[in-house]
């Protein structure tokens, strides 16, 4: 369970250094994990990202010492971060409900959030249908886009309707979504649209060719419609199977395939592919 264990190592990080200023790639170095595979991680274990994690303790232990003491709000804002009034009142009413001169009154109503502490409870399985399979290396032909951990979740989905309503899926299928995780610097990564190089006749203007290392891949098998399935698939891959496999993430492309048909059906088929190997 080291990716269990990795997680709550750098919740006890961050804790210690919520005064400070701490990055997601600070705390991903202090576990010796890459930023792209903790950030994910993180994630998925906790559906926060770092950034949010942090912010929501701040914001709550600030609460807690503008009702404790007789602290000056402007005090506070510093203390936690914030370099004015202004930005700490937006993110503090936001994050309570009231802003810091309400919270000081008598009776005001004020949101906890507590340090979070990972653990993994079997519960009765149900099965993931999966594949090791090695491969010899490949090429892809994509349109990629930089992104950021704390907003891909909505820019990702963009860059779907945007690559299909544009047309150029007539030219290059939409089949995978490829994440480049080592490719970029530790706050961003690439994420590409495209297929098999083999399948594209004329390489498109706007579009490069990535070449897949040959790996042994863990080839996860979803049913369900999107993005939902795969969506859940990826939040078990990371929950469930990562920890109690005998494999390990390698930091290169991971895959998300999606075959023809509905995407909207309940009996949808798509897969994720993660390069892996053995524990040692």
């Amino acid at each position: 369970m080291e990716w269990v264990k990795a997680v709550n190592q750098a919740i006890s990080y961050m804790e210690e250094n919520l005064f400070e200023d701490i990055t997601c790639e600070s705390v991903a170095d202090h576990v010796y994990l890459s930023s792209f595979h903790f950030q994910r991680t993180f994630a998925m274990l906790t559906e926060l990202t770092v950034g949010e994690y942090i912010r929501n303790r701040r914001l709550s232990l600030a609460g807690e010492e503008l009702v404790a003491t007789k602290e000056k709000i402007i005090d506070i804002a510093l203390k936690y971060g914030y370099q004015t009034p202004e930005s700490f009142t937006k993110a503090f009413t936001r994050f309570h409900g009231v802003t810091p001169s309400e919270a000081k009154k008598e009776g005001a109503v004020l949101k906890s959030f507590p340090p979070l502490v990972i653990k993994i409870i079997l519960e009765g399985g149900t099965s993931m249908d999966y594949q090791i399979v090695k491969k010899d290396a490949f090429q892809v032909v994509v349109k990629s886009r930089i992104f950021k951990e704390e907003t891909s979740a909505t820019e990702i989905p963009k860059f779907w309707t945007e690559y299909f309503n544009s047309g150029v899926a007539e030219k290059v299928c939409g089949a995978m979504g490829i994440c480049a995780a080592e490719t970029c610097n530790k706050k961003d990564w690439k994420y590409g649209i495209g297929c098999d190089k083999k399948l594209v006749q004329e390489i498109p203007d706007g579009f490069e060719v990535w070449n897949i290392p040959a790996n042994t891949w863990a080839i996860f098998h979803c049913v369900g419609a999107m993005p939902k399935a795969i969506q859940a698939m990826w939040k078990r891959i990371y929950s469930e199977w990562l920890p109690s496999s005998n494999y390990e993430l390698l930091p290169d492309y991971d895959i998300e395939f999606y075959t023809e048909g509905d995407n909207s059906s309940e009996d949808y088929v798509s897969e994720i592919w993660i390069p892996v190997k053995e524990k040692q």
